[in-house]
């Protein structure tokens, strides 16, 4: 694992760092296996970056959307995640229709969405192994949950499924589960914010529990990065910390 950590002056600095790593993974994806995978989180902070994703000139019809998480509500709800990416960018450019992937939130189980959703990956990707992203970018909640993946909850113990149910109190939650995300050849983080400080502190130390703050476990066989703003990373020193 190859990890980066950068604190920048603010949310515009973070969106202007992650717009050119999307478009550089993505032309390198391309570029050695004609297509580009990247999984969309949702939460404030990426929205910007999916704008400004909007008014770039990129092969749309080699770009394949997913999404990590998706709260279980239908498309149109002003909650969900799959509706917020295509306000700020999926709308706003020519992508096929057969790209956009989203997580399916109509069964009245969600565990079965989660079935359905791994069965669409296995098919897409044409295997049985976890398959590998090129890209998957990821929030992170105050109390060091990122994805669906909270505290202390069961879906952080499942390592052999790719799609779980994550529980936040009694909100079904659709999420990557660990092992899938940390098959990704990328990882980046999108943290903004004073309020994660304690969260972010106890993931870059050397004891804190990753059941307790569960970014902890976010260790992709690829590259990591983290891109925090000021208000977030300005106590940590990043010369030195890793995750």
């Amino acid at each position: 694992m190859e990890s980066n950590l950068k604190v920048l002056m603010d949310v515009n600095a973070i969106v202007d760092d992650a717009a050119v790593l999307v478009a550089d993974a993505c032309r390198e994806a391309i570029a050695q296996r004609g297509q580009f995978t990247i999984a969309l989180a949702g939460g404030s902070t990426p929205k910007p970056l999916y704008e400004k994703l909007s008014l770039q000139d990129l092969p749309w019809d080699k770009i394949h959307i997913f999404w990590g998480d998706e709260r279980y509500v239908s498309a149109t709800h002003p909650d969900s995640n799959e509706g917020m990416a295509r306000r700020a960018w999926l709308d706003r450019v020519p992508f096929p229709a057969a790209n956009l992937h989203p997580m399916p939130t109509q069964a009245k189980d969600p565990a079965e969405s989660a079935q359905q959703y791994e069965a669409h990956l296995r098919s897409f990707f044409g295997t049985q192994e976890i398959p590998t992203f090129d890209l998957i970018l990821l929030g992170l909640g105050d109390d060091g949950h990122t994805a669906s993946l909270f505290p202390h909850t069961e879906v952080l113990n499942v390592c052999d499924r790719l799609i779980g149910v994550g529980y936040r109190g009694s909100d079904p939650r659709l999420t990557f589960t660990i092992p899938l995300i940390n098959q990704a050849h990328c990882v980046l983080f999108l943290v903004a914010g004073s309020s994660k400080k304690p969260a972010l502190k106890a993931i870059f130390s050397d004891g804190a529990d990753p059941f307790t703050y569960p970014a902890r476990f976010i260790q992709p066989k690829g590259k990591l990065y983290w891109l925090l703003d000021q208000a977030a990373g300005e106590s940590l020193n990043v010369n030195s910390v890793t995750p």
